[in-house]
């Protein structure tokens, strides 16, 4: 008599264990490959400023220097983390030396930008999956519009929007749109074109309309396209909602603490806004991982 026999299910433990592993690991790692980096590139200022006018030094001198140093070329992630620390505890959310002040700046721009891109994305691959006249004659320029470095068409953008009277989220959200529609509309064209041919043909044989295949059979067969590029969209859109605050001097947002920070030689700063940009990214696509799980859970379940 056969017997058919179960995988055993993997403990909370084992799990974290398997998946916290690698990743703690290659944490460790960086914080040892930073504190090395900050060590040399650290040392010449520290002796010049801080040993040299106090007389005889050890290495152990220079080393507890190098991590305490005024303006450092490379702070260390202590000092990272005691200013990121600093920034959120010791300031109210409304004041502009807190970061999450910046945080909301900078994410309202992302998030209106991820909604405008994802939804020209959307328009413009349904257009290219059923014109093959638009397929050839937009495609190559949706193609060609990512060469254009971000940095180089943000001013002329924002110059042309301000003109016509647009100010304040408006144009930093284009310039986050500008960065979201291409994944999407590159993914979502792969994901309506997969339905295999007895699918479509299918279709055909119930007469359904072009709405009704877009609508009952393309659409669930690009999902799994759709949330990976959602990902990827959400994250450039943040870059984007950065960038825009460069040329504009503005005074909120992520991208402003930067350009404040570099301004004034304010390494720490500089970095402890990279922190927090990157803390931010993590969260936008895990709630687009979140939301993924959710509906092609649910999908499943039908």
């Amino acid at each position: 008599m056969a017997t058919t026999s179960s995988a055993a299910p993997v403990s909370l433990t084992e799990r974290l264990r398997l998946q916290g592993l690698p990743i703690a690991v290659v944490l460790a790692a960086t914080l040892l490959a930073w504190y090395a980096l900050t060590v040399y590139l650290n040392a010449p200022g520290a002796i010049e400023r801080v040993l040299e006018p106090q007389g005889a030094w050890t290495w152990k001198d220079l080393l507890a220097a190098t991590m305490t140093v005024q303006r450092p070329v490379l702070p260390a992630p202590h000092q990272v983390a005691l200013d990121l620390y600093s920034s959120l505890v010791d300031w109210p959310v409304t004041s502009p030396r807190n970061l999450l002040f910046h945080v909301a700046v900078t994410g309202q721009s992302t998030l209106v930008g991820f909604v405008m891109g994802t939804l020209l994305g959307l328009v413009l691959s349904v257009c290219i999956v059923h014109s093959r006249t638009l397929d050839k004659a937009l495609l190559p320029w949706i193609v060609a519009s990512q060469s254009i470095p971000v940095l180089a068409i943000a001013p002329i953008v924002l110059v042309i929007l301000g003109t016509m009277g647009f100010s304040g989220v408006a144009p930093k959200a284009v310039i986050a749109m500008y960065l979201c529609f291409f994944p999407v509309t590159v993914a979502m064209v792969q994901g309506l074109r997969s339905p295999q041919v007895i699918e479509t043909e299918m279709m055909h044989t119930y007469a359904a309309t072009r709405w009704q295949a877009l609508w009952m059979l393309r659409l669930p067969a690009a999902l799994p396209f759709l949330f990976p590029a959602l990902r990827v969209g959400i994250a450039a859109g943040l870059v984007g909602a950065m960038v825009a605050e460069l040329p504009t001097g503005a005074q909120a947002g992520l991208g402003a603490r930067l350009l404040t920070g570099s301004y004034y030689g304010q390494t720490v700063q500089i970095w402890s806004a990279l922190v927090m940009s990157a803390f931010v990214g993590l969260a936008l696509t895990a709630s687009m991982a979140a939301l993924e799980a959710l509906v092609l859970g649910k999908r499943r379940q039908l």
